[in-house]
């Protein structure tokens, strides 16, 4: 009889949803090992504006801010990771909200032309002279499914579908569409998926608001700051444009008021949880696990996959544990 396959928790969430402290509560119940699932938690330097948590995170401060980092990078590395720590007799509990990482991990990538300097620059010259929905009018006539997901002014995904496109004569929507081909942790692993966010939208955006007030308070100016002195620093690098520090980048480079930059700070983060939440709500065979304004877990139809009872009950006595079972 073959042997079961390890299992793999994955806990996702929006921003400021309250998952990392869910995952730590879980990981010291459960004798989880944590894997970070988030681009700017990589990044070292980047430490009061991404929350970056105290507690051990594989995965976490693995990069200068300088070094970009893929979703191709996050899938090899992740997959040592979990591999190492099921060797050591321990359970994965991944916990983020970058969901393309997660997707790039669970369902795998397919082999994506890797980045062309040559072609990215001629593109961001092309931008500098026309514009970027000028760019963007050029991926729809090419790729309409990708124009319909970006943005016209998200330079940085524009400039990618473009550069896959012009280095593959293949859209990169097709480049998405092939990406299970090479086989994912999905196939190796019994997946939990839960997802945590609170019930009322109004209960996230107060707590976005909040976490931005006490993260200015916490001296994010001054890491902003410092990150701003170092000449290798820029404002088109992935860490750079993390929300958060790209707008207080803006003030410090006299763009804008301080008090314009928090708002604008807040209002992209809110941007992130839409984005994020649009990711879930499509994301397949996923719990939630939602909550209310303290924190606390509401009850929820039990799930029926035999996978999904057992670590559900499991879950439970975690919950009851640390205090944040359901309340019936």
């Amino acid at each position: 009889m073959a042997a079961p396959r390890p299992l793999l928790i994955c806990l996702m969430g929006p921003t400021a949803s309250g998952k990392t402290d869910l995952a730590i509560d879980l990981a010291r119940v459960l004798g989880c090992e944590l894997v970070s699932v988030d681009s700017a938690l990589v990044y070292r330097g980047l430490d009061i504006g991404s929350a970056k948590p105290d507690y051990p995170h594989h995965l976490m401060d693995i990069r200068e801010p300088s070094q970009p980092y893929s979703a191709a990078d996050f899938a090899a590395d992740a997959e040592r990771v979990v591999n190492g720590i099921i060797q050591r007799g321990k359970t994965p509990l991944l916990v983020g909200g970058t969901m393309l990482y997660f997707r790039a991990f669970l369902e795998g990538l397919a082999a994506m032309p890797a980045a062309d300097a040559a072609i990215r620059a001629a593109i961001e010259a092309q931008a500098a002279q026309q514009g970027w929905p000028v760019l963007h009018r050029e991926l729809a006539a090419v790729d309409p499914q990708a124009a319909a997901r970006i943005h016209p002014n998200h330079s940085q995904r524009l400039c990618r579908a473009l550069e896959v496109y012009r280095a593959s004569g293949v859209p990169i929507s097709e480049w998405q569409r092939r990406q299970g081909e090479g086989g994912g942790a999905a196939q190796r692993y019994r997946l939990c998926q839960l997802a945590i966010c609170p019930r009322e939208r109004a209960v996230l955006h107060q707590r976005i608001a909040l976490r931005f007030e006490q993260m200015m308070a916490a001296g994010f100016l001054d890491e902003v700051r410092a990150l701003h002195r170092r000449p290798e620093l820029h404002p088109e690098l992935p860490a750079i444009r993390a929300v958060g520090y790209r707008q207080l980048w803006h003030y410090l480079d006299g763009e804008c008021s301080l008090d314009d930059a928090v708002a604008r700070g807040i209002a992209a983060t809110r941007q992130l949880a839409k984005r994020q939440l649009t990711w879930l709500r499509k994301w397949p065979g996923l719990n939630w696990l939602e909550t209310d304004a303290a924190g606390n877990v509401l009850p929820a139809p039990r799930s029926h996959s035999a996978v999904e009872q057992c670590v559900e009950d499991l879950l439970q006595q975690a919950l009851n544990f640390i205090g944040r079972a359901p309340h019936h």
